[in-house]
């Protein structure tokens, strides 16, 4: 039987969402072992001077905790 925890993390990126989670992903990949699933929550973006300068992405990402 696996237990899993599910952590929140926010991810940001000027070119777009996808590379918002991209980022998110690959960061969360860096020190979270055994994940299995991502699920992207909200698609923000934070606009400067009437256009976007920064893409948000807030994600659960859910990992198999260890022994």
């Amino acid at each position: 039987m696996a237990v899993a925890r599910v952590t929140e993390i926010t991810a940001s990126s000027p070119k777009g969402f996808k590379e918002a989670i991209d980022e998110g992903f690959q960061r969360a990949s860096k020190t979270l072992r055994g994940i299995t699933g991502l699920e992207v929550e909200k698609l923000t973006a934070h606009v400067e001077k009437g256009k976007i300068a920064e893409y948000r992405a807030r994600m659960k990402v859910t990992f198999i905790l260890e022994d």
